[in-house]
């Protein structure tokens, strides 16, 4: 049976929830909250909506007071680490409620965040007040535990997926650059993706800043040259030339992309499409990035290219590189395939070394 991101939050959590709740605040009624969250649409409630839910019925049977109110939640916390989805509820209680409490919230944000995350609540309080935010987020990048650390970075990065986009950020993000500077050699794996996510962020929107950060930062260290090369995977994807040549995959003028073979020239929606490959023709060892382009048929007729990963790989002169592949082309929640002609196109650092086209077709 497929788990469901939103039955996180069931009726097992709710009473653990109250439960905990009650033995730090005897008035906190447990029936009554269960009540009050399984309301007749709770089944049609997303997980986004699930949770907002949650934190008003909180809101309505914890204390008025809201210091009180964060401290009970600060010392549940804890014991919902293991659940870390389902604990957002904690940091979403501050954003609701907490902008007219500063400094109460930016701290209970700093612990809750080591239990859960605070990504996505703190982004009201930057939005509120950019430039004091700016300055706590730096304060937070050389704190000791790594939660915080990385709440420094994605927390405040300008597109972060399912929140609020930072619109100041995406047109200036400068001010985030001493951020991440002081985190673009951190120990953690956990905030260097974060630092790399932020940095891809900024490059969609100012390609030009990413790849001087990258040319100025590159071989000082090897976590940092990690947090480039997934920084520019946008702009290496794109066959930003810049980018390609910053991390050595450039001179593929003589290799040469053979025996591009499908398996069929027709395919059914719901299938899979086999191809393989064959790389030649390298006068020194090349570096090379190698993907393939699907021109995907949309529903008005047009076509709409997405580029697939294949490997990096170093061709030697007189070898060369064998691939073997497959491409699904089930129908996803993010996209929906159409009948009609589709191109594959084999790419090499960037450039189209091979084509040949394929028919999808409905079943």
């Amino acid at each position: 049976m497929v788990t469901v991101l939103k039955d996180v939050y069931n009726k097992e959590f709710i009473l653990h929830l109250g439960n905990n709740i009650h033995q730090l605040y005897e008035d906190f009624n447990v029936d009554s909250f269960q009540d009050s969250i399984f309301v007749t649409d709770w089944t049609n409630k997303g997980l986004k909506e699930r949770m907002r839910h949650i934190t008003t019925c909180l809101y309505t049977f914890l204390p008025s007071d809201y210091q009180k109110s964060i401290t009970i939640l600060q010392t549940i916390a804890p014991k919902f680490s293991n659940q870390p989805l389902a604990a957002i509820i904690f940091s979403d209680f501050v954003a609701v409620y907490g902008l007219e409490h500063w400094q109460i919230s930016l701290s209970a944000l700093e612990c809750l965040t080591q239990y859960s995350t605070s990504e996505y609540a703190v982004r009201p309080f930057i939005q509120r007040a950019p430039d004091q935010m700016v300055q706590q987020m730096l304060q937070w990048s050389m704190h000791p535990n790594h939660h915080v650390r990385r709440l420094s970075s994605e927390g405040i990065r300008p597109r972060l997926p399912w929140a609020i986009a930072l619109q100041r950020f995406k047109f200036d993000p400068y001010p985030i650059i001493p951020i991440l500077d002081n985190l673009k050699e951190d120990t953690s794996l956990y905030v260097r993706k974060s630092v790399a996510n932020n940095l891809n962020d900024i490059s969609k929107d100012h390609p030009t800043l990413v790849l001087d950060l990258t040319e100025k930062w590159i071989g000082n260290h090897i976590y940092t040259d990690w947090i480039l090369k997934h920084a520019c995977r946008s702009l290496l994807k794109k066959g930003d030339t810049r980018a390609l040549s910053l991390f050595g995959f450039s001179g593929t003028s003589n290799v040469q992309v053979t025996n591009l073979k499908l398996d069929k020239n027709t395919i059914f929606i719901g299938g899979k499409l086999f191809f393989s490959l064959q790389i030649t023709g390298a006068l020194d060892p090349s570096l090379l990035r190698i993907e393939y382009a699907i021109h995907f048929m949309k529903a008005r007729g047009e076509r709409s290219q997405k580029i697939f990963k294949v490997a990096e790989s170093i061709l030697y002169p007189e070898k060369n590189l064998s691939y073997h592949k497959s491409h699904s082309f089930k129908d996803l929640t993010t996209r929906k395939h159409y009948e009609g002609t589709h191109t594959l196109s084999i790419l090499i650092n960037g450039e189209v070394k091979a084509s040949t086209e394929f028919y999808l077709k409905m079943n």
